[in-house]
């Protein structure tokens, strides 16, 4: 049966496009998994960097394959966030060296999911998708604080992490534009997507054999649980990152009414608070530097 509700089809058609959309991601995640092309770059860089022998050289020659990454990385390194003053770096090996290995893995991540955005086909979701970087992106720099100031873990692991806990998201609505009536009805994908992100952005983090600690912080971001006084590991730091990045709109396609939510699950203790301005002047650096 197919039903009609302002000229678009609803009902068998639209419940079986949700089906094979799902259908065909399982069938990726169980095999090969189809990346846009903005991947690669990133993927590469992901298998050059779990060498430990690499050297320095050899990354900085990979990434100067890549304009894009290069450029970027030149623009992080001499940032107020990391550059010194009057000590501008001018090349790539330089830029590496200042910003560290994980960052290089960091930023090829991120430029691959700012690309990804910049799809035609996503256009007719331009907005959601720009909410969920800018999440993204908050979320980053809040983890990279948190982890820094609360904790004895490395930050730009945190950073990566909070850059990455929502890949899920962006993974599923780049393939969801491939189904006609989906795009006709963008609040059943988005709400689709909200529903099975967490554990589609999980395997697709462990086909990139990103590290295990990163994929289990991100593993339940988005299940509503008290914040904790001080974060007690990564899983904490993505979790209350996530919840001052502004988890609103997530639990809203969550059918989750923010009014119910356990204020404990979303009131930050004193102690993040007292940092927002400083994660808010890192997310600042880092929006100039994605542009």
């Amino acid at each position: 049966m197919v039903a009609e509700d302002g000229g678009n089809k609803v009902g068998d058609d639209l419940n079986a496009q949700r089906f094979a959309m799902l259908e065909d991601i399982a069938k990726e995640l169980a095999g090969d998994i189809y990346f846009p092309t903005c991947f690669e770059t990133a993927d590469q860089l992901r298998r050059l960097l779990d060498d430990p022998e690499v050297s320095l050289d050899v990354v900085a020659a990979a990434v100067n394959l890549d304009p894009l990454v290069s450029t970027k990385l030149l623009n992080l390194a001499n940032s107020a966030a990391f550059g010194t003053p009057g000590q501008s770096v001018r090349d790539v090996k330089s830029a590496i060296s200042r910003l560290g290995l994980q960052r290089v893995r960091t930023t090829s991540m991120a430029i691959a999911i700012k690309q990804m955005l910049m799809s035609r086909d996503m256009v007719p979701f331009a907005a959601f998708t720009e909410n969920l970087w800018e999440h993204s992106l908050y979320s980053a720099s809040a983890a990279w604080v948190i982890a820094r100031r609360l904790t004895r873990l490395n930050p730009d692991e945190a950073l990566l992490a909070g850059m990455v806990h929502d890949i899920g998201a962006f993974y599923m609505l780049y393939r969801g534009v491939k189904y006609p009536e989906l795009v006709k009805r963008p609040d059943t994908l988005r709400h689709l997507v909200m529903q099975w992100h967490e554990s589609i952005g999980v395997a697709l983090l462990m086909s990139l054999k990103v590290p295990d600690d990163i994929v289990e912080a991100i593993a339940d971001h988005d299940q509503l649980r008290p914040i904790p006084t001080v974060p007690h590991g990564l899983r904490d730091v993505v979790y209350v990152a996530n919840v001052l990045a502004g988890s609103g709109f997530e639990w809203a396609h969550q059918d989750i009414a923010v009014d119910q939510v356990d204020p404990a699950a979303v009131e930050a203790p004193p102690a993040y608070l007292e940092l927002i301005d400083e994660i808010a002047a890192h997310a600042q650096e880092m929006r100039a530097v994605f542009v």
